[in-house]
């Protein structure tokens, strides 16, 4: 979850300076819809497809795994905060020994 955010704020710190080089080539009506559509389409559309992603991949653990039922884990992140280790629906941080309901 955190690359998602990573790269999505280094697109938007390479888009911003170039929409500000552009502002002495575009009118000023057409400046705004350009950094509108910019924004969107190369910051935030590529975040939001990254974490429909991440959900997708995710959804088994998430779900129906031993570690969604503790308390320990943060299903935003689907980290084991007690191990500060990411579950899969093949590998359980604590193997089932810290397991502790929520």
């Amino acid at each position: 979850m955190g690359a998602i955010i990573f790269w999505a704020l280094i697109r938007l710190i390479i888009v911003i300076p170039s929409l500000w080089y552009l502002t002495q080539y575009i009118e000023y009506k057409f400046w705004w819809i350009i950094t509108a559509l910019s924004v969107f389409l190369i910051v935030l559309y590529p975040a939001f497809i990254a974490y429909r992603k991440f959900i997708e991949i995710n959804q088994k653990v998430i779900e129906s795994s031993l570690c969604s039922t503790c308390k320990h884990f943060d299903a935003s992140a689907v980290l084991c905060m007690k191990h500060d280790k990411h579950p899969t629906s093949d590998f359980i941080p604590c193997e089932g020994e810290h397991w502790e309901p929520k």
